[in-house]
């Protein structure tokens, strides 16, 4: 697949709705008043050349295949080689978090992301853990250009409307959000977000990157996670500048499994 920015070719949504949990973390909390702004811009989209859509053409598995892609980019920037992930490995995440069966098309309802993110750090995702997720404040854009900045891309959620269907860039349509411009008209879509200009963010979806502006992420976003790779675990690795590693790690180790 092309890793060009254009209109993806459509495919599946699946990502069901929103889900609180009171012991999910907030980033907020481990963002120090001495945290620099984050870049005007910051990309961590030139490393991998090939996408794959990962069964999201034909399953609502988007996010598994979000998940994947993420761990995929890591790998690209910080080695030892890249990881390259599959359709069977988005499959068997899907089923394994969410009950699907290839046989049994009632089955193919979405995922919760909260759900995943628990999953993917006790479990694996593609033979890859995560060390932490923390939830972002909704319709924060600093938050979001720090968890891309500080931690190469963000996980979100979104609540799509009709009118993005047919757009090279998702924008919030002319006569605002309502009609087929509502949030939700279409459904909602999960996707890593892995960089970002002053004007637009850019994800992978459907096998390529796609743009969507700041707008359009303030509108339909309904949630979006910081997550820290598997190679955060490594108590050797420094912290980022402004950031509570530490202070992560412990409250961390006092949340149940």
């Amino acid at each position: 697949m092309s890793n060009r920015n254009g209109h993806p070719g459509i495919g599946r949504l699946g990502k069901a709705p929103a889900k609180i949990d009171r012991r999910t973390l907030n980033f907020a909390q481990y963002l120090e008043t001495t945290l620099p702004p984050a870049p005007i811009a910051k990309s961590w989209t030139d490393k991998v050349q090939d996408w794959e859509a990962l069964g999201n053409i034909q399953y609502g598995d988007c996010v598994e295949a979000a998940a994947l892609h993420l761990e995929q980019n890591w790998s690209a920037y910080e080695g030892p080689a890249e990881f390259e992930p599959n359709e069977k490995e988005a499959l068997d995440a899907y089923t394994a978090i969410a009950g699907f069966s290839p046989s049994d098309p009632s089955t193919d309802q979405g995922t919760n992301m909260l759900q995943a993110l628990v999953y993917w750090r006790n479990q694996g995702i593609g033979g890859n853990k995560i060390f932490a997720f923390a939830a972002c404040e909704p319709g924060n854009t600093e938050h979001i250009r720090d968890a891309i900045a500080l931690f190469g891309g963000a996980y979100i959620g979104l609540a799509l409307p009709d009118t993005a269907k047919q757009q090279n860039v998702w924008m919030v349509p002319p006569g605002g959000p309502v009609g087929e411009g509502a949030p939700n008209s279409w459904g909602g879509h999960c996707v890593p977000v892995i960089g970002y200009t002053p004007t637009q963010l850019f994800c992978v979806t459907w096998g390529q990157l796609h743009a969507m502006t700041w707008q359009f992420f303030q509108t339909y976003c309904d949630e979006a996670y910081a997550v820290l790779s598997g190679q955060w675990t490594d108590p050797s690795r420094p912290d980022p500048d402004g950031f509570t590693l530490d202070q992560l790690r412990q409250d961390l180790a006092a949340i149940p499994g």
